[in-house]
């Protein structure tokens, strides 16, 4: 289904956050959902390269990089661990590389731009933090609901439309 969250608002109005219209598809699935493992970090992708190297089951990397568009905190040999490792996407609040590499994976990528510079790995973020960005607060363990018409953010997992 590639209009999914016109639906969901339209039968899940009053328990769903929509998140503001500032993110680019990147990833080669644009409608993509799952619950949802926070990152919170800055211009440091140390956390997200440790994620995408376990098992996803089909839940969604959400990346709080603080909006910053001077570093990438995705590129196309992560992209393609998380894909191989069974994550349906990621979501990040700052910037991806690797533009083309990524939209021929099967992975949803939303992000606010590319930018071909990498991150400096420190080690730094942090886990399992609730997040606020696009109008939108996300917790860990919440929902969210990708395709090209948006994001949708649920404390709870929503039937899909048929």
């Amino acid at each position: 289904m590639q209009d999914l969250t016109p639906d969901l608002c339209d039968l899940y109005a009053e328990r769903i956050q929509i998140a503001d219209s500032i993110f680019q598809d990147f990833g080669g699935q644009e409608c993509f959902h799952g619950q949802v493992v926070t990152v919170s970090c800055f211009e440091d992708n140390s956390r997200v390269r440790e994620l995408v190297g376990e098992p996803g089951a089909g839940r969604v990397i959400v990346v709080d990089g603080r909006g910053s568009r001077r570093r990438a905190l995705l590129g196309d040999m992560l992209a393609e661990k998380a894909a191989n490792n069974g994550w349906a996407g990621l979501i990040i609040h700052g910037a991806v590389r690797d533009a083309v590499a990524l939209s021929k994976l099967a992975l949803g990528v939303k992000a606010l731009c590319a930018f071909p510079l990498p991150t400096i790995k420190r080690g730094l973020g942090e886990v399992g933090n609730t997040v606020d960005f696009a109008g939108v607060t996300i917790r860990h363990g919440d929902y969210v609901y990708c395709d090209r018409n948006g994001i949708v953010v649920s404390q709870e997992a929503l039937s899909l439309p048929s």
